[in-house]
Parts: structure tokens; sequence; C-alpha cells
């Protein structure tokens, strides 16, 4: 791309906004099935780092397609820009010393090689919140379970549109095997010593 010039090289490091901060920059990537509890243990853990005295920062796929993504349909080309676009925002708020938690479906290996692509392995961790087609349906937390059974739903994840396995997630952590505290509390032990400063 011609005529673009970064100016990274004169804004302020990142090791200074996160002394500023008093903790690392950290990229926590929770994706799932609609209805998995992704959302809902992201929405814990920002609580949870608030009062810790955390600067955490929320990107929800629904949030973000109501606003930044607007515009952005479900096939997979939309959901590669969807999550390309997600994925460089976390990376500017990374960079200035936030804990950032993302939450999107990300239903596709290659999307997810694609996020590695952009956010690098330092920094970054990729959390599979794993629950069964069957348990997300049944929980149906936002009615999509019930509109894909009538029809009313099209490339729904898991369904019309494929949802793969993860090759390399950092983290598992299986909802419907534990509670909302015990999955909150599987996540802060992992990325607590990524967020504290040595």
């Amino acid at each position: 791309m011609s005529n673009i010039y970064p100016e990274y090289e004169r804004q302020l490091p990142q090791v200074a906004k996160e002394e500023l901060l008093g903790q690392r920059g950290l990229v926590v990537w929770m994706y799932g099935l609609s209805g998995s509890g992704k959302s809902t243990i992201a929405n814990a853990a920002e609580q949870a780092l608030h009062v810790k005295g955390r600067y955490v920062v929320m990107l929800d796929g629904d949030n973000l397609r109501s606003g930044l993504n607007a515009g952005l349909g479900f096939t997979d080309e939309d959901r590669k820009e969807n999550i390309r676009r997600a994925a460089e925002l976390a990376k500017i708020l990374r960079h200035n010393g936030a804990i950032v938690l993302v939450s999107l479906i990300t239903p596709q290996n290659i999307f997810r090689d694609q996020v590695r692509e952009i956010l690098g392995d330092g920094q970054y961790i990729e959390v599979y919140v794993k629950a069964s087609f069957e348990a997300c349906q049944e929980r149906d937390v936002k009615g999509l379970y019930a509109k894909v059974k009538d029809g009313k739903v099209a490339n729904f994840s898991g369904k019309s549109s494929s949802f793969e396995e993860p090759n390399n997630a950092d983290l598992v952590i299986e909802t419907e095997n534990q509670s909302v505290e015990e999955s909150l509390e599987t996540l802060l032990q992992s990325i607590t010593p990524q967020i504290s400063q040595n």
C-alpha cells in the first residue's frame, strides 16, 4: 500500500504505557459456539480484574457488529474481515497497555491462525470456551437456536456454517462441566502471571 507512513517509532513504547498502568498488556481471545459462555466469562473477568485495579477493555462480537463492523454479514469472507478488524483493534489496545478480552465465535482454524499472525505469540492467549451444540441449543440465551430451527438464521456456526475444533488453543474451558465461577477461576489463574509486572 503506497503513501502510508506508520508513526510507531515516534510514539511512546508499550512498556511506557504498561509502567503507567502497573500491568502488562495482554489479548485474551475467547471463542466458541454461540451460547458457550464466552461473553459471560469475559464479563466476569472484566469485573474481577477491575476490582484488582487492572485496566481492561472488552471487545464483544455483538458490540463490534453494532458499530465498527456494522454491515458485515456471516459469510466466511465477512467473518474473516470481522475477525481481522477485531484483531487489529486488540493489537492497538494491547500496545497501549490494556488487558483486552475478546469474545468472538471465530469458528474456523484459518481465522484463529489469522488472529495469531496479527497478534503474535507474545502477550496473547487463545481460549476455547467449549460447549456442545446441544448444550448451547438448550441454553439458547439469545433465542438464536430457536430461530435456526425455524430456518430464520443463515450461516449459523455449528449448523449451516462450520465450527472447527481448535488446533492449538492455549487454554480450554469446558463450560458444560463447571460453573461460571469455576470457569472464571480457570481463566484468571492462566492470565494473572502474564499481566503482572516482574
